[in-house]
Order: structure tokens, then sequence, then C-alpha cells
């Protein structure tokens, strides 16, 4: 990719730890990855750029008029604070085995992330 495509995406470094953090955070709590990978790939992109631009992961899938002021409130970061309380996830990243559109899968392939981003750019 180019400099200026690396301009939209995340960087690999916040990438791999995002996708690291979701495995992870899905497997302690017992939840699951969206049927859908490219929801889920969209999701961990969008908490990387954060990471990257905001120095947290913020929730991606949310409006603010401002994310510094949001970014230190801390109620958004990933894991927000419905998800941590009722395990409730705006972003469909982690789902409850319930959930009409929770997958069986608590990870994501390297694969699934990069054609995913390949769309984005």
């Amino acid at each position: 990719m180019t400099t200026e495509t690396n301009k939209n995406l995340s960087t690999e470094t916040s990438l791999k730890a995002m996708k690291k953090f979701a495995e992870k955070y899905a497997k302690n709590t017992n939840t699951y990855f969206c049927v859908d990978p490219s929801v889920t790939a969209v999701v961990i992109e969008g908490l990387a750029k954060h990471k990257d631009e905001l120095g947290a992961p913020l929730c991606p899938c949310r409006h603010y008029e401002d994310k510094e002021a949001e970014v230190k409130n801390t109620f958004w970061n990933c894991p927000c604070v419905p998800m941590r309380e009722r395990k409730e996830c705006h972003c469909m990243l982690f789902l409850t085995p319930d959930n009409d559109f929770a997958g069986e899968k608590q990870d994501i392939s390297d694969e699934d992330l990069e054609s995913t981003r390949k769309t984005m750019i």
C-alpha cells in the first residue's frame, strides 16, 4: 500500500494489537464475532485507526462532536461501558451466543482483515 493509502487506514501495529485484544476479549467474555467477518474487520480497523489518531480505541460506530473529549471520558473506549456492564455491543464486535448475528468464531484471520481493508481504500 502507498503512503497516501495508509492515511485512511490504521498502522499494522495498531491493527495487530486491536485484533489480539478483540480475540482475547471475546474469549474472556464468552462473546462471538459477527457471522459476517467483514463487520468484525471494519470495527477492528476503526478501533485501530482511533488508537493511532487519538491514543485510545474509541468506538468507531458512533458520532462524536469532540473525539478527544470522549477519549478522556472513557465511556466509549472499547470495551465501552454498555459492553462491560451489560454485554451490549453497538458495533456488533462482541455478540452474545443468543444474538441472531453471532457467528461461532472468536478469532478473525489476517486474510479477512486484509481483504476488508482493501475495500476501504
